[in-house]
């Protein structure tokens, strides 16, 4: 009769074991609760059962009704409580203390090792390290613990000196603690320590093992680019998923988001089932891409492998959708997420506020309707594209939420109200915030002065700038330019320099336009040279346009024409700029054929294009080409048009052509024209000695 009672205990304690393999946590806890005798054991598996499964109330309950009924926590005790992710920062320093006053801390290495990691869970790292430093007895489970914590932190430099200490205790070095210290390369800058590692790997012994091998090429792929990271992947035999994912994760993140989707391919054809992490870096290059076919290639195996109604993959699936401007799918996508979160939200905001401000305000409705509260991503992203009444509206729900107090959102709110011309609003919001002004804020506001020629405002904004930033000094140069100020323009850009601020493009292209507004080729060849010595992206599209404008304009076509050469793409602008610059030197026949090389080139020419071939043909008198070139203008390009080039064609055909046809274009025109048409008509009738045979009534313009 007296070895009953420790049998019953046994048992239960068994049965409760059972339950919880099985993951049937009530049964278990019904045969907890109907126990006539629980021990230490009996509360220990119960308070580890929830705290595996994340449920830290009924164990932190648990916990206190043990102690309240007797029975002091045992290691183990402390070392689940620990361990439960959900566990409270307040709750661990309770924990700490307690199991510090019963001598389990530091006389137990279980126990001091969880206490930590759950330190390091919260960020707090000094006081991880103050009970890793004042641990009597350390296992190779410590060390490696210690080491992933400064290494999760992004703390390289400690997290190698703590590997260098491990070395030199001469505990036997497991996988573990190469995934650990790897786990702290990020840049460039580390690559040279990730090698050591790497060779230190090799000598253990370890690179054979798959977590180290994954490590490595993460590494690579992070630390010395994508060569270096499918060198390494390739050296891997015993490819697990996470190799896979590691390799297409460094691709999708990295310069050739194509070479990711093959290497899904690659995987799938190998028999290897993706998991989440595997779609959502295939999704990543697919929207980086902005493939449609390579996206719904991916969409098809996600729902063939049932992931559809998972909440992270369907927000990439919108967001990749909304991408690529098919806000139907999106929609779909978005209606078929089982536990729509915010992020599912925001992805669905973002897509249709590009597109369809009124659609993202109902959106935004429902979102809220729905229960789940905006944050600043959502407002921004509906605030940037409304039109004046529905802006109001959503900037009312933001007062609300107190949201306008948020930089971003606040800054979003300026700048629509902007756009909108509601100039007074925007100034409103920004003199009412009751913040500091931030750089942000102080640009989008100068940038209003500016727009609005308060130019002498924005500057006075820009001296209480503390700190202005690239496009705080861009904005006051492009104001100085608008307002003619242009020597001041210079100063600035050598102040800027002074302040160890690098120029970017719309630096040099609002410089460079002062220098073509006032011809002045040496400043704007000197502003080239300055591009070449800092080794600026010359590259730059926007800033080679320019630059093809200011060497046409200030007399050095020579110059215009070798940066358009040298240029790896050109646009539409390029073109037009190039034409333009060949016709103003004379070049008509020149600029008519760079405009037929243009469209064999694929790129359609706009008003402006043909405005710039017509006025070549005008200069040199190609009657024939200029012709040819307003009928294309509207058969082939269905361009109508516009009173200039009406006025372009009409003086060509005055001085060089038949008047008849002037007559009879000039019949045709949509709209009345004006004093200037006349102006050319009647002067190509001077020249040709024929005003009085024309019976066209000219009425006073």
């Amino acid at each position: 009769m007296g070895s009953s009672l420790p049998q019953t205990e046994f048992f239960h304690n068994n049965l409760i074991s059972l339950y919880t393999s099985l993951g049937h946590i009530s049964t278990a806890r019904k045969v907890f609760d109907e126990m006539p005798h629980k021990n230490v054991v009996s509360y220990n598996t119960m308070i580890s059962t929830y705290t595996r499964n994340e449920n830290v109330h009924e164990a932190w309950d648990l916990f206190s009704e043990m102690r309240n009924l007797g029975f002091s926590p045992t290691q183990f005790t402390y070392a689940s409580l620990f361990s439960c992710n959900s566990l409270h920062i307040d709750q661990g320093f309770y924990l700490q203390a307690a199991s510090m006053k019963s001598g389990f801390l530091f006389a137990d290495c279980f126990v001091g090792t969880a206490s930590l990691c759950m330190f390091g869970r919260h960020g707090c790292i000094d006081d991880a390290l103050k009970v890793f430093d004042e641990m009597p007895y350390k296992n190779l489970v410590t060390w490696n613990a210690m080491i992933g914590l400064f290494g999760h932190e992004g703390y390289v430099n400690e997290c190698m000196s703590m590997f260098c200490e491990l070395l030199r205790s001469r505990i036997l070095l497991s996988e573990s603690s190469f995934v650990s210290v790897l786990s702290a390369f990020e840049s460039v800058d580390d690559r040279d320590s990730g090698e050591q590692l790497h060779g230190l790997a090799v000598k253990f012994g370890l690179c054979s093992k798959v977590s180290v091998a994954n490590s490595l090429v993460n590494m690579y792929g992070k630390c010395a680019g994508t060569w270096f990271a499918e060198k390494m992947f390739k050296l891997v035999t015993n490819r697990d998923l996470v190799t896979w994912n590691t390799i297409i994760g460094v691709f999708a993140n990295g310069e050739e988001p194509i070479k990711a989707i093959d290497l899904f391919s690659k995987m799938y054809k190998d028999g290897f089932l993706p998991n989440q992490t595997t779609f959502l870096n295939a999704i990543t290059s697919c929207t980086r891409l902005v493939n449609l076919t390579y996206g719904e290639f991916i969409h098809a195996i996600i729902i063939k492998n049932r992931f559809e109604n998972n909440a992270a993959i369907g927000s990439s699936m919108v967001n990749f959708y909304a991408k690529c401007n098919r806000l139907d799918s999106a929609h779909r996508c978005f209606e078929e997420i089982l536990d729509k979160n915010l992020v599912s939200w925001n992805g669905l905001l973002a897509g249709y506020s590009n597109r369809s401000g009124s659609t993202s305000v109902l959106l935004l409705r429902e979102m809220i309707q729905s229960g789940i509260s905006p944050n600043e991503y959502s407002f921004s992203s509906v605030i940037k594209s409304l039109p004046p009444l529905e802006l109001q509206e959503v900037h009312s729900l933001v007062m609300k939420t107190g949201y306008h107090l948020n930089e971003y959102v606040s800054s979003a709110l300026m700048t629509s109200y902007a756009k909108n011309g509601l100039t007074v609003d925007a100034l409103s919001i920004f003199h009412d915030n009751k913040l500091p002004y931030s750089v942000v804020q102080s640009n989008i506001i100068a940038g209003v002065y500016n727009r609005n020629g308060m130019y002498h405002k924005a500057q006075e904004l820009f001296c209480e700038v503390e700190d202005p930033d690239i496009v705080s000094w861009n904005i006051l140069i492009a104001a100085c330019s608008r307002n003619g100020d242009y020597k001041e323009a210079f100063e600035l850009f050598h102040h800027m320099q002074m302040d160890h601020i690098t120029p970017d493009s719309y630096t040099y292209v609002s410089l460079i336009s002062i220098c073509t507004n006032r011809c002045n080729l040496v400043c704007g060849s000197l502003l080239h040279c300055l591009m070449i010595k800092y080794d600026f992206n010359r590259c730059d599209m926007m800033v080679c346009n320019v630059m093809i404008d200011m060497y046409g304009k200030c007399g050095s076509l020579q110059s215009a024409v070798k940066v358009f050469d040298e240029m790896p793409k050109r646009n539409v602008i390029s073109w037009t700029a190039l034409v333009s610059a060949l016709g103003l030197h004379g070049r008509g026949k020149e600029a008519v054929q760079r405009f037929r090389q243009m469209e064999m080139d694929g790129i359609e020419p706009d008003k402006v294009a043909f405005m710039a071939v017509l006025s070549a043909c005008r200069h040199v008198g190609l009657v024939k080409e200029g012709m040819e070139m307003f009928e294309k203008m509207k058969e082939k390009y269905a361009i109508e048009p516009e009173m200039e080039h009406y006025l372009v064609v009409v003086d060509l055909m005055a001085r060089y052509g038949d008047l008849k046809e002037v007559e009879r274009l000039i019949s045709g025109m949509p709209f009345a024209p004006n004093a200037s048409i006349w102006r050319s008509f009647l002067d190509g009738c001077n020249r040709q000695r024929t005003i009085e045979h024309h019976s066209l009534q000219i009425q006073a313009c």
